[in-house]
């Protein structure tokens, strides 16, 4: 006999995410919220992507020519109306998994809606997922980078501290994240809010002085640069892709602010506002060519340059903050849905689920990032290494978003493909337009994402090669019921839980302590817990109970991939469908595995090491899934893999 619970949204009140704050919250207050949290990326962009990407189309001239630089801005206008507007805040903000945005929440999305070819989707999850650790560790880097160089026009004198300055800045940064964002977020989008005004009002005189900017919004200049300049033009590509980074983050944080906030934040300020001040900089150029030292401080009177130094670090820094925020958000992602072992989760914040801190993350970005600072030493030479990760995601992003087109929103395949084909095309133009500065930098995002796509894949591959192993040689759980109401053993007061990943298996911690204590509880419950491929269950599916016998159940608790799961907190929520839980009087029973590898595992000896390094370094499950250690009781066991 089984039991469905029946618990009501209010109940559980974070079941629903944001999703229920999008219909209490003001409607300005998210759409400010979005443009701190998902346009800190690509808003601080004109402090570098305009520069790079005129140097690179100017080739060996000393100076940058009209042409060019109306060619460039032509180039990079056009890339934020396509790439950004039409492909990100028209189409896929629309794909979204319950309300949720990202690639991963698209991967599930898609690998639900297809019957074959699921595992080419999750090896296209893992590929997004991957790169995006190369975005996360160096948009910090040369977003902080790019504003202190600003320091440099003040006076020469400061240029050597412009590094050291950098570091103390990203330390600062990554040690204060442990406290939570939830204070210091209520202000990144005014701060933003202000940013995004400044840096449009200070082009507004030089536009007015060059008018002649304004017909670079003619896409008739973009392509006769690229029809023009040959090699150097493919090359120019690079740079100006610098222009949409951040793009992602629209997607990837639908599930914070909702598809509208969005939208409207991008096509009312963010959109016009990076517009002029594009436009701006071009037009300094076409008055002073010589300003391409640093084209964005130099719109400014020197009387601004030290207050816009400060303001320009200040959203950097809010730019770093939403890529280690999604950094966060994606690792815990993966880790429900079995790409990474269980790392800790500290949750800052009380109110908000979504606002969570993992302490080796935090320390692994922190020193990947101290190192490309310390490497590249200026922005200039570490935009070579930026792009790639990105564009690398964008095209994924594209594939999975035909997927879903075609099989989930029941469109023809032609259609979907005459959909996304001009949005993939340009997709994988920018991205090799981008694999030509792989021996320029652009190889430490390529090492970055190799590194995370074998960890991941390692760590699914080796946990169901384990989980078929185990269950070879496990004894089927129906069966030792059976036959132990037959022949009971002695009982002993209280509850035990076993945990399971396989519930038709006995766990091998119930089998040790039938063999070693030679005992069993008045309450068994065998437990299992699942991970959806949604980003949070509806309370009245989180419980499902299955009576065995009068002393065997099976209880399975589902949660969301974005979800953390609460053990104790969700059984207690049991007791509506009449389970008498006593926490003090229940105890869990783990079994901790000590693995070793065989001689014939299924996978390469390397990788045998790798997955066994991989699961010492997980977290304890007594921690991961919030049990009292106090009522823990672990089995050791050594399994051969």
């Amino acid at each position: 006999m089984s039991s469905e619970s029946a618990i009501t949204a209010a109940e559980t009140p974070a079941a629903n995410g944001h999703g229920e704050a999008h219909s209490t919250a003001g409607f300005k207050a998210l759409m400010i919220g979005s443009i701190g949290v998902v346009y800190g990326d690509i808003g601080t962009s004109p402090l570098y992507a305009l520069r790079e990407a005129v140097v690179a189309a100017s080739g060996s001239e000393a100076e940058p020519m009209a042409h060019a630089v109306l060619g460039v801005l032509s180039l990079i206008l056009w890339a934020l109306i396509i790439v950004v507007t039409l492909k990100y805040v028209v189409v896929l903000l629309r794909a979204d998994n319950h309300g949720e945005g990202g690639t991963l929440a698209l991967m599930a999305l898609a690998q639900r809606a297809v019957t074959k070819g699921a595992g080419a989707i999750v090896l296209l999850g893992i590929i997004s997922g991957a790169l995006f650790y190369g975005d996360a560790v160096i948009t910090p880097a040369l977003s902080v980078l790019s504003a202190v160089e600003g320091i440099k026009l003040v006076t020469s004198t400061f240029d050597p501290y412009v590094v050291p300055l950098t570091v103390i800045i990203l330390v600062i940064l990554f040690s204060v994240q442990s406290r939570g964002t939830a204070r210091v977020a209520a202000f990144f989008g005014p701060v933003m809010c202000v940013w995004f005004a400044i840096i449009a009002i200070a082009a507004l005189p030089q536009i007015a002085r060059h008018p002649e900017v304004l017909y670079a919004l003619n896409p008739i200049h973009a392509v006769s640069f690229m029809l023009h300049h040959g090699v150097i033009g493919f090359v120019t590509l690079g740079a100006v892709f610098l222009a949409v980074t951040g793009a992602e983050a629209l997607y990837a944080d639908l599930g914070h602010f909702g598809k509208r906030p969005i939208q409207t934040a991008w096509l009312f300020i963010v959109l016009p506002s990076l517009t002029l001040n594009y436009m701006g900089q071009a037009a300094l150029l076409l008055a002073d060519p010589k300003a391409i030292e640093n084209p964005f401080f130099l719109m400014f009177p020197d009387w601004a340059l030290i207050p816009m130094v400060a303001l320009a670090t200040l959203a950097t820094v809010i730019a770093s903050q939403a890529v280690i925020t999604g950094a966060y958000s994606l690792t815990r992602q993966a880790i429900q849905l079995g790409l990474l072992p269980r790392f800790e989760i500290r949750h800052t914040s009380e109110a908000h689920s979504g606002q969570i801190y993992m302490p080796r993350i935090n320390r692994l970005l922190l020193i990947a990032v101290i190192l490309l600072v310390l490497m590249f030493r200026s922005s200039s030479a570490l935009a070579s290494a930026y792009g790639i990760s990105v564009t690398g995601t964008m095209v994924v992003t594209a594939m999975m978003g035909f997927v879903v087109i075609w099989r989930v929103w029941k469109w023809s395949p032609f259609a979907a493909a005459a959909l996304i084909a001009p949005f993939l095309f340009l997709d994988l133009t920018f991205l090799a337009a981008n694999l030509l500065k792989v021996w320029e930098g652009g190889w430490v995002p390529l090492a970055l994402g190799a590194a995370m796509i074998v960890v991941m894949y390692t760590w699914r591959h080796g946990s169901r090669l384990l989980f078929e192993k185990s269950r070879k040689l496990e004894f089927p759980l129906a069966d030792l019921v059976a036959m132990l109401e037959k022949r009971p053993p002695q009982r002993v007061s209280g509850t035990a839980v076993f945990l399971t990943s396989d519930p038709v298996s006995a766990p091998t911690a119930l089998m040790h302590s039938l063999k070693h204590y030679k005992v069993l509880h008045q309450k068994n419950i065998i437990l299992t817990i699942e991970t959806a491929p949604t980003p949070r269950i509806d309370p009245s599916e989180r419980v499902r109970m299955e009576q065995l016998s009068e002393t065997f159940s099976k209880v399975t608790l589902k949660f969301g991939f974005m979800e953390s799961p609460n053990v104790p907190k969700t059984l207690a929520i049991a007791r509506k469908l009449g389970w008498q839980f006593d926490i003090m009087s229940t105890s869990f029973f783990l079994s901790r595995r000590a693995l070793k590898p065989a001689a014939h595992s299924g996978m390469p000896s390397w990788q045998d090491h790798l997955f066994i390094a991989l699961s010492r370094a997980s977290n304890d499950a007594t921690d991961y899934f919030q049990i009292p250690t106090g009522r823990v009781v672990e089995v050791g066991t050594q399994v051969t893999i």
